[in-house]
């Protein structure tokens, strides 16, 4: 046991998160001292937390992890999902020291270095219970030592805008573009065997908040990829004569980023485009549909997706908290290819006469499962027909 288990820290309970209807929850701090405002979510999976604390789509929340200990298999460099942490803030029951051979950083250190607050001991079993009855909810969270009654921080929490008709991708997009290779960067993934692919295509990727995996994915299926800022006019990003477009996943809500939906519209029927995420509802609104927020959103690495056309099922990985309105689809020349077998909401969709294809959920499984893996292949033989 080392000596970084602070017992009275943990007995005081000073640290507390308070949430827009009054609910009040007290645990202790574990990392950087700060407080922050954030959309209160929680994540499903029982591991994969380095993923989740270095995908920028969770930019403007504070995740909770409903499994209960949460820093036994530290982190390592290999899981980097980008160059930095993005999430508001992290919530936890338990924190555990590294017990993992891959492990070369303890937790609490890098949650510090990247000034993410983080509290434990809280009963993140009732929170996730209250979260479920009355949808996502708006927070603050306090693990700093500076003096706020409980009732203020309720008050600020319900002040907060949130994420409704927020841009966040211009947050956590890139500043200029740049190009994916094998010499910056490893094209491995767990357990950590080689891929050495030759490219056959260019790929565009707009960066909204992509994940490094979804870059390596596609570079592992023969794609040589180059991103871009996520304002980038899409007349500019064709002078780089890419064979394909990435619209990439990203934080918030897609209402709030109109230039991009502007810049699809541009871009379909001009070049084969692939959506992820956020990307998915972004060529939906080009098309014609809307946008809803979920109740409590999908996030978690366990969600089951049916393939309308096959009748396959797969399980996935997922962050988000807004959807496209089924309904709105119907008067678009969109077709729905995949639906989410826990509420039925639209997972994929394909445009009936453009090579235009999008999923709600990540196929890159960062961290897993693998099963849509597949539709990165998909991308690259609807560019090779196109």
């Amino acid at each position: 046991m080392k000596n970084s288990y602070n017992w009275k820290k943990r007995r005081e309970k000073t640290a507390f998160l308070a949430l827009e209807d009054g609910s009040v929850f007290y645990g202790y701090s574990v990392s950087a001292e700060k407080d922050i405002k954030g959309e209160v979510v929680f994540n499903t999976g029982m591991t994969g937390y380095q993923e989740i604390l270095t995908d920028p789509s969770y930019a403007g929340q504070i995740v909770t992890m409903t499994y209960p200990e949460i820093g036994n298999t530290g982190l390592n460099l290999e899981d980097m999902e980008s160059h930095n942490f993005f999430l508001n803030g992290f919530i936890i029951h338990e924190y555990t020291y590294s017990s993992n051979w891959r492990s070369r950083f303890e937790l609490d250190k890098y949650l510090k270095k990247y000034n993410v607050p983080c509290i434990a001991g809280i009963d993140t079993r009732s929170l996730t219970e209250l979260l479920r009855k009355k949808g996502t909810l708006k927070g603050y969270l306090h693990c700093s030592n500076s003096k706020i009654t409980c009732s203020e921080a309720v008050k600020r929490a319900d002040e907060w805008p949130g994420l409704d008709d927020q841009d966040y991708a211009k947050v956590v997009t890139c500043k200029k573009p740049w190009h994916w290779t094998d010499e910056k960067h490893k094209t491995t993934q767990w357990p950590f065997e080689e891929k050495t692919t030759d490219t056959e295509y260019e790929i565009a990727a707009y960066d909204f908040g992509i994940k490094w995996n979804i870059l390596k994915s596609l570079r592992n299926n023969g794609m040589n990829v180059t991103v871009f800022p996520a304002d980038t006019p899409p007349e500019m990003l064709l002078k780089y004569k890419p064979d394909g477009v990435v619209f990439s996943n990203g934080p918030g809500d897609p209402a709030g980023v109109k230039y991009a939906v502007e810049a699809a519209k541009s871009l379909i029927g001009k070049v084969p485009v692939m959506g992820i995420c956020l990307g998915h509802q972004i060529l939906s609104l080009a098309c014609g549909a809307k946008s809803i927020r979920l109740k409590f959103g999908h996030h978690g690495c366990n969600h089951p997706v049916r393939d309308i056309r096959t009748g396959k099922v797969e399980i996935t990985s997922q962050n988000h908290n807004f959807a496209v309105d089924r309904d709105s689809l119907r008067t678009t020349n969109m077709e729905i290819t995949h639906i989410n077998l826990n509420d039925n909401t639209v997972e994929g969709i394909m445009h009936e006469k453009e090579p235009v294809f999008a999923v709600q959920y990540h196929p890159e499984a960062s961290p897993g499962p693998h099963d849509p893996s597949y539709l990165f292949n998909r991308f690259k033989l609807l560019i090779k027909d196109s």
